[in-house]
């Protein structure tokens, strides 16, 4: 049943995305026409990147894969009324990060009727004096194909955090996801790796990006024209390569372990109670003890928040 609605789904985005495509040089036509003031509001408030998506496994085989990628920086209070839905508001981002600034949201906008975003971060800052230091982060977490989603503030320098969902079926609910972001300008970076009690630092997924600056803002449509769709295609046509490489097919953990989301709010309490973890026979323990320890010092809690999977998933 379950695939059959996803064939489904992919039926009704196709044909979705192929209608709304034929629409888009009107809406195009029809944003060249509105007030300049509108456009330069959206061009102060909202930043284009443009750059690439990384991923490699190296255990238990070698995988890895590439794709281009773009993205939008939102500033939530200025660009209220182009900020996608279903996403926090500026002030649910200060309230969960504790913050008192701007808030930026990095996302990937809907384009032709459909959404894909298996990362989005909120980048929160803090007023200090004359100046915003960006003080917090928040990544919004989305699995593919079942639409679950879990929230969770980390620091951007660095931060160790329990794994909180199921991302993939060809990865276990144990280790730890080590995260870092710089504070966007011209360039971007966010890296996660994940540290796993048997296989190590064994996967790391990376997005490095410019700010582009010629484009405007009437061109939104345009620049971000089915890169959702481009995004799903690589998530399943990977997976599809590692089920033939025979990586083990893992089952969602609501099918074996109903109380996986307890389980992981211990795994981070503990986290942040021990100071030597990340350690594994196949890394240095010394290094790893060393990288981390500042991270357990300065820790608080990640406050998790979960979405329950849309139907037929749930």
């Amino acid at each position: 049943m379950e695939l059959l609605y996803l064939f489904c789904s992919i039926l009704s985005t196709t044909f979705t995305s192929l209608v709304l495509s034929l629409l888009l040089p009107f809406r195009h036509l029809f944003r060249r026409v509105s007030t300049a003031s509108s456009a330069e509001d959206v061009g102060n408030s909202i930043f284009l990147y443009q750059g690439t998506v990384w991923h490699e496994r190296r255990l238990p085989v070698h995988h890895s894969f590439r794709y281009n990628v773009r993205y939008a920086f939102i500033d939530l209070d200025r660009a209220r009324r182009h900020v996608p839905s279903d996403h926090l508001s500026g002030e649910e981002a200060r309230r969960a990060a504790q913050t008192n600034g701007t808030v930026f949201l990095l996302t990937i906008p809907p384009s032709v009727g459909y959404e894909q975003n298996p990362l989005s971060v909120y980048y929160c800052y803090d007023v200090e004096g004359s100046t915003q230091t960006l003080k917090k982060c928040i990544a919004e977490v989305t699995n593919t194909p079942w639409g679950e989603r879990v929230l969770f503030s980390f620091n951007p320098t660095s931060d160790l955090v329990a794994k909180p969902l199921h991302v993939s079926p060809f990865m276990d609910m144990l280790g730890n996801w080590h995260m870092q972001t710089n504070d966007p300008g011209d360039n971007l970076r966010v890296v996660i790796s994940v540290q796993h009690p048997e296989l190590g630092n064994y996967f790391t997924a990376s997005l490095t990006a410019k700010r582009v600056t010629s484009l405007k803002a009437g061109d939104h449509a345009q620049f971000f024209w089915l890169m959702p769709h481009k995004v799903a295609l690589w998530i399943y046509w990977n997976a599809l390569k590692l089920w033939w490489k025979n990586v083990l097919f893992i089952q969602h953990p609501r099918y074996q372990t109903p109380m996986y989301r307890e389980e992981t709010l211990l795994r981070d309490k503990n986290l942040r109670c021990c100071r030597s973890f990340g350690c594994n026979e196949l890394n240095n323990p010394h290094v790893e003890a060393r990288k981390y320890d500042a991270v357990a010092e300065t820790r608080d809690n990640h406050h998790f928040t979960w979405r329950d999977a849309k139907w037929p998933w749930c």
